[in-house]
């Protein structure tokens, strides 16, 4: 995030539909001097509106779920992929499994809620909650493919704990899928629905209940009335009567239950566990804390847990939020007594519920899906920000000009630069310059009798996330001593922090350095000490020294390959024009996350199998790209026959190339190689043009003998390098001058 001085932090704890709009709201009137920060467990969330229709086919995970990394790039809001489980009220911070807290000067929660599942035993054991979305979708996808597979004539039973309007919506879609008879129409498959109460839709006008169970009925659904469940065994629910009726798959969908960490750390809360709020949707104790959505209940105006309730509190968040900051007069936030309530049928049918009136038929769902993509376009379809838009500023504000470079590349020059500079200046210092000194990891005499391998490597920030920036990093800069077959033993940190308070640089600094230390501490590598300074933005680097892993004291070469090697590559690549389309608001959150999970893997196992393997050379593919680096390895003479059918790359990686999102560097790497390559055949996956894209903590590239590649890379594959495989082959070229790097 590139921003102005930093003086106060306003965290929001889930992504959920008032927080949604009220980050919207602050993006488009920013706040300088504010640094927001969203914390969700993933990076798309439901909009629980549109969730029946998912399932039931009519529309497609994209069109269901808010993109919040996309979101929160856009927004310049700080995006942090992690749970929350206690908040300290006291000391202002959040408590993240696994990783260090998040401190905050403003906390605003919407974490929605749960469904109730400890009251009935084998409840949680044997269901699945409809809540957490992503785990319902999962298991939803789970028990269609696994019915799709079986044999014809195959029967499953399919039971959902309800009775309320989800679950009704759910089942009827549930249904719906089933019915379509494209994919399942030789399966038998039985849904049926146990409501405790008396009815179906307590609440609702006895039309709508006739709609609704009208369309259950012509789905075959069996409705269970008075049938509240005792106790859950692995295939069957016991129901209060004594009745007993057997399944194979099982979904809660009951009341709402509170997270339980919210009551845990001390916060006021209603008698179920819920946050207490007043009507400006503040803590009744803590007036910098703010509760929205099924997560919080405001005391002296309680409703029920629905989403119509928590999209109408959004604009009064953000205003109150706003307020607050200024030390300005707060708004009441007084909820309808009705709303209009639309429920899918399963088909698209839908019935309108208010008070004593209710209608119901297709056009009622036209009406429901054409709020629903409303209310979805506000997320897509995201305004470009105005440029020198007046903002409202927090006191004691600084002033820094925004830039926005593109950070896919780690920020590196292209290596003719610096190879350019290094042999003019070594004329000049011929004793302490070396004209061909462009590598970034060199071997330092021994001393003592312990040569040692130092690298030092710096990245602009590409991650919001300053524990994240910090684990990458970290990682990055080790690569230079495993490709080095070296092992970690000591860094020492570089790092440029933005303008902002004390207390803030603080904060970032403690997060930035945890993250690292993550990564130093489990190969045994210790951080000594380091340099910070203040900048514009957040950019990490590391030095970092290593000693051989073999034991005779040997590194690996970056040169020294043979004729018939097999080169073999650990890690997909991509990262580049992944990152350059998050920047430009063009990506997609999961392929991000499924990036970031790559730059997270650690090369030191592959490193230890390059030294056992004793292979030829061996470098890491970061800045320069595939064929960049791979440049590197190449003496005169030699050539290198690539497959790209072989080539690993991340998911939305070819689409996202084939788009024309390159990062800034790519062009440059492509220039650098381009008199010594030679492409064969057409390419319309987009692997080509990846062979230039500059790559962020990337994997190594191994130069091993036939006789060894095929069990070196079954070991990487142990070894968690799923995609770890053989991409080409060295071989003997008769002219020096001719194209060495065949691409077919």
């Amino acid at each position: 995030m590139i921003s102005a001085d930093i003086h106060k932090d306003l965290v929001f704890v889930g992504g959920g539909h008032a927080h949604a709009l009220a980050l919207r709201m602050l993006a488009m009137q920013p706040v300088e001097g504010l640094r927001i920060t969203l914390i969700s467990p993933a990076s798309h969330t439901p909009y629980s509106g549109m969730l029946p229709g998912l399932v039931a086919g009519h529309y497609s995970f994209e069109q269901t779920h808010i993109d919040l990394a996309r979101v929160c790039q856009w927004a310049d809001v700080r995006f942090i992929c992690a749970e929350v489980d206690a908040v300290d009220p006291q000391a202002q911070l959040l408590s993240l499994p696994g990783r260090p807290s998040i401190a905050y000067d403003v906390l605003s929660i919407d974490v929605g809620s749960q469904p109730e599942l400890d009251s009935v035993p084998g409840a949680r054991t044997h269901s699945v909650p409809v809540k957490p979305v992503s785990d319902l979708w999962r298991r939803w996808n789970i028990l269609r493919e696994k019915l799709q597979a079986s044999a014809p004539g195959t029967r499953h039973r399919v039971a959902m704990v309800g009775g309320g309007a989800g679950s009704v919506e759910l089942i009827a879609a549930m249904a719906q899928q089933f019915s379509r008879g494209d994919s399942f129409a030789d399966q038998q498959v039985s849904f049926a629905l146990f409501c405790g109460a008396p009815n179906i839709l307590q609440g609702y006008n006895g039309r709508a209940r006739r709609s609704a169970q009208s369309a259950l009925n012509d789905y075959g659904i069996e409705v269970h009335l008075n049938s509240r469940v005792e106790r859950v065994e692995s295939d069957a629910l016991l129901i209060e009567n004594g009745d007993r009726h057997g399944f194979d798959e099982l979904f809660w969908c009951t009341g709402a239950a509170a997270a339980p960490w919210i009551a845990e750390s001390g916060l006021a809360t209603d008698p179920r566990g819920f946050l207490a709020t007043g009507n400006t949707l503040q803590s009744l104790d803590y007036d910098n804390i703010f509760g929205s959505g099924d997560c919080a209940t405001q005391v002296d105006q309680p409703r029920p847990k629905a989403g119509v309730y928590a999209v109408r509190q959004g604009p009064i968040l953000e205003k109150n939020l706003r307020n607050f900051l200024f030390s300005k007069s707060l708004v009441e936030h007084i909820p309808q007594q009705r709303f209009l309530s639309l429920l899918s049928l399963g088909a698209k049918r839908a019935t309108a519920d208010r008070g004593v009136l209710s209608v119901t038929g297709e056009w009622v769902w036209r009406a429901k899906d054409q709020i629903d993509r409303e209310f979805m376009s506000r997320f897509e379809d995201l305004p470009q920000m105005k440029v020198g838009v007046e903002r409202d500023s927090l006191p004691q504000l600084g002033t820094a000009e925004p830039q926005a470079p593109c950070g896919g590349c780690g920020a590196k020059v292209g290596a003719d630069n610096l190879s350019t500079v290094l042999r003019e200046l070594a004329q000049e210092y011929p004793q302490h310059c070396r004209a061909n000194g462009a590598d970034d990891a060199v071997h330092i005499p021994a001393s003592g009798g312990v040569a040692i391998v130092q690298s030092i490597d710096t990245l602009r920030q590409i991650v919001a996330d300053h524990w994240l920036m910090g684990r990458i990093a970290a990682n990055h800069a080790l690569s230079d001593l495993y490709a080095s077959g070296a092992r970690p033993v000591s860094a020492l940190a570089s790092i440029s922090l933005p303008f902002s308070a004390p207390n803030i640089q603080q904060r970032d600094l403690k997060l930035v350095l945890a993250g690292a230390l993550r990564e130093f501490s489990s190969v045994d590598c210790k951080l000594l000490g380091g340099h910070t300074m203040q900048g514009p933005e957040l950019s990490v680097g590391f030095v970092v020294n290593g000693a051989a892993l073999s034991p005779d004291g040997g590194f690996l070469a970056k040169r020294g390959l043979r004729h018939g090697d097999h080169l073999v590559m650990t890690k997909p690549i991509g990262t580049g024009s992944l990152f350059a389309g998050h920047m430009q608001l063009r990506g997609d959150g999961r392929n991000i996350q499924a990036a970031i999970d790559m730059m997270l893997q650690s090369n030191a196992p592959a490193a230890a199998l390059a030294v056992k393997y004793n292979v030829s050379a061996c470098t890491d593919i970061t800045g320069f790209g595939l064929l960049g680096h791979l440049q590197e390895m190449l003496e005169p003479g030699q050539s290198v026959r690539l497959q790209l059918s072989q080539l690993a790359v991340l998911p939305g990686a070819c689409e996202s190339i084939k788009a024309g999102i390159y990062s800034t560097m790519h062009e440059a790497n492509l220039k650098a190689v381009a008199q010594r390559v030679k492409k064969e055949g057409e390419d319309n996956s987009g692997r080509y043009e990846l062979l230039f894209d500059p790559q962020t903590s990337g994997g190594l590239l191994i130069a091993v003998t036939p006789e060894r590649s095929d069990t070196l890379c079954q070991e990487l594959v142990s070894a968690g390098y799923v995609q770890a495989a053989i991409i080409g082959e060295v071989q003997a070229t008769a002219h020096s001058d001719a194209a060495c790097i065949v691409v077919s």
